[in-house]
Formats: structure tokens, sequence, C-alpha cells
């Protein structure tokens, strides 16, 4: 089943899909289709239903480049503790679903246990901390519901970021979601020790 966001303007997406392909994808069909659709964000659901993300606005686009660029020189002035990921990568979760976070980082401990194999193309672990940044198109349930996901599958925090709220959503393990009205800053807090994400870049 190919699934498109809800957006008040329709796109034609052109993507390639074999014969073999029926209404579920399985993870090696996945990687192929993602191999052969470079220029589309896809994600597979955990019960192999395919996501189609189209291409972002500039808008979306820049606000990315501004939070995994913070993330980024948190990382390198940090003494590069993990690893920190771009929009571009994904992760097959324990669930089995295949996500793409905006933003995303995996601490050391965790990623140095993973086998070959388990760092393929899409490393087998859900980061320690994920970052999802709302465009117009995206339906704040879907997002939520994804949210839920990283964090049942063992992400620590993780970050829902709505410009056109300016509202922010903080999902924690075992606690309640915390809804923070137009913030001027996030914290790290001790899961990225001295990470502070300025919104005011955001919010522009």
């Amino acid at each position: 089943m190919v699934q498109t966001p809800a957006s008040p303007e329709t796109e034609t997406l052109l993507i390639e899909l074999p014969k073999t392909i029926g209404l579920y994808v399985t993870q090696e069909q996945f990687a192929a289709l993602a191999a052969a659709n470079r220029n589309l964000r896809l994600e597979r659901t955990a019960h192999g239903e395919l996501i189609v993300n189209p291409p972002t606005g500039w808008e979306t686009g820049e606000r990315n480049w501004s939070i995994s660029g913070e993330l980024y020189l948190w990382w390198r002035n940090s003494g590069e503790p993990g690893k920190a990921f771009d929009s571009s990568t994904g992760f097959i979760l324990p669930n089995g679903a295949t996500r793409s976070p905006d933003a995303s980082w995996v601490s050391r401990e965790r990623w140095q246990v993973l086998t070959p194999e388990q760092k393929g193309t899409f490393a087998n672990i859900c980061p320690d901390f994920v970052v999802e940044l709302r465009s117009s198109s995206d339906r704040l349930g879907s997002l939520q519901a994804k949210m839920k996901e990283y964090i049942d599958n063992g992400a620590l925090l993780c970050w829902l970021i709505d410009p056109q709220q300016r509202r922010v959503e903080i999902y924690r393990p075992g606690l309640a979601v915390e809804v923070l009205e137009n913030p001027t800053e996030l914290s790290g807090e001790a899961v990225l020790p001295g990470f502070v994400l300025n919104l005011r870049r955001v919010w522009d």
C-alpha cells in the first residue's frame, strides 16, 4: 500500500515499483525501492505498508538544515559522542518499521554493540534521540503516533516541533507528553548533555 501525506495541494509522484511488489513490502523490497528512488524519503510501517514522503518545501528544508546543523555542532564540539544523523537516514526499529527522522542521534555505547550486519544500509536500531519537524502537509496525529512508536521502541527523548503553532511536544519513556507553547530553546537534558537548540531560527 502506498501512502502519501494529506495536503491541500495534490502532487503527482513517480515511484518505480517492481512488478513483484504487492500491497505490503518486505525489508528487502524496501531497501531496493529506496535505492531506486533516492529523490524520495520512503518509510515502511511495522506492518509493511510503504509511505512516500515527497521532497519538502524550502521553508521546511531550511528549518531541517538549522536543526541538523545545531545537532552536528554539538556532536563535533562534544568530542563526537555516538553518531548523529540527518533526515536522509533510515533506521529499522525493533518492531520492524523503517523510519527516517528529521534529525537523530545514537549513543556510542549502543552503536558499538551492533554487528556489521546490523549496521547495514538501514541500521537495526532506534535512535536514542529523535526530532520530527512538522511541515504544512503533515497530519499532526500521524506524527504523534510516530513519536510514540519511537519511544515504544527504545528512544529516550523525542521532540515534535510544530512551526505552524510554535509548539513543541516532548516525549520521554514512562512520562506524559510535555507540551511547550512558543519556547525559545530546547535542552537535550541528560540524553544529550550540553545540547541546546535555539528555536528562534526555526520559528522565523
